[in-house]
């Protein structure tokens, strides 16, 4: 069985701390003591660690030694328009677990009102469930969770300016199917990065695909079937990361 992995803020000096939540989880729950081993990480690296001391509200640990981890085939970034929360928590539990890099929400036209407001006091609890999601999956860290914004900004932003290959999930028909898009094996490097643009319960206007499209993102479809938001951002980031995993 593959050791636990923690989550730290830093490895300096041969040593680290857990603290909170994920500390009282490991002494509490899985009732911990010094000596024994898990893992640990800072995002940069992840390390073999000994428990070295279990206090109140803090667990020490002394490294033993660094790990190889793979590195994640492709950066995938999901702009995702904002639904329902349950469903959203969801959405990014599941794509941690796929390994994105980022989760970006958007408010799109057919949000429903109030999401947009609503979300911007939502953002930690979700970089919460981003970062447990990530020691389950064994990341090396959690994907960036970002600020709600407009989609109209978010189109145009630095951000998905800058990813080498933009796609937006349209349900509309005669969208080309994504995996017709997606580079050959020779043409995939692990330096690509990704974005995958997904909409609302109630699918996109006219005038928001005409912004897409301007602003340079390709319309692409998933199948013959409309798929729930939380569904199609998740097989759209499962079907790109299997491809670059596979080249």
């Amino acid at each position: 069985m593959a050791r636990r992995r923690f989550l730290v803020d830093r490895v300096r000096n041969h040593a680290a701390e857990l603290r909170g939540e994920d500390a009282r989880h490991l002494s509490r729950v899985l009732r911990a003591e010094p000596g024994q081993q898990f893992e640990v990480s800072d995002g940069d690296g992840v390390y073999l660690a000994e428990i070295a001391a279990i206090e109140k509200e803090r667990v020490v640990f002394r490294i033993v030694e660094a790990l190889d981890t793979p590195a994640l085939p492709v950066s995938v970034t999901i702009f995702a328009a904002l639904v329902k929360f349950d469903r959203f928590e969801w959405l990014v539990e599941k794509a941690t677990e796929l390994g994105v890099a980022a989760i970006m929400p958007v408010n799109a036209a057919r949000s429903e009102k109030g999401l947009l407001e609503a979300a911007r006091k939502r953002a930690e609890r979700w970089r919460r469930i981003a970062h447990e999601s990530s020691q389950q999956a064994r990341r090396r860290g959690p994907p960036e969770i970002g600020e709600p914004q407009l989609l109209a900004a978010a189109l145009t932003s630095t951000l998905a300016e800058g990813m080498g290959l933009r796609y937006f999930l349209d349900e509309k028909p005669g969208a080309p199917p994504l995996l017709t898009l997606i580079p050959p094996p020779t043409e995939r490097h692990g330096s690509d990065s990704v974005a995958l643009l997904t909409g609302p319960e109630g699918g996109w206007t006219d005038a928001e695909r005409a912004a897409a499209a301007a602003a340079g993102w390709a319309p692409v479809a998933l199948g013959p079937l409309i798929l729930r938001a939380e569904t199609a951002a998740i097989a759209a980031a499962g079907i790109v990361t299997h491809a670059w995993w596979i080249s």
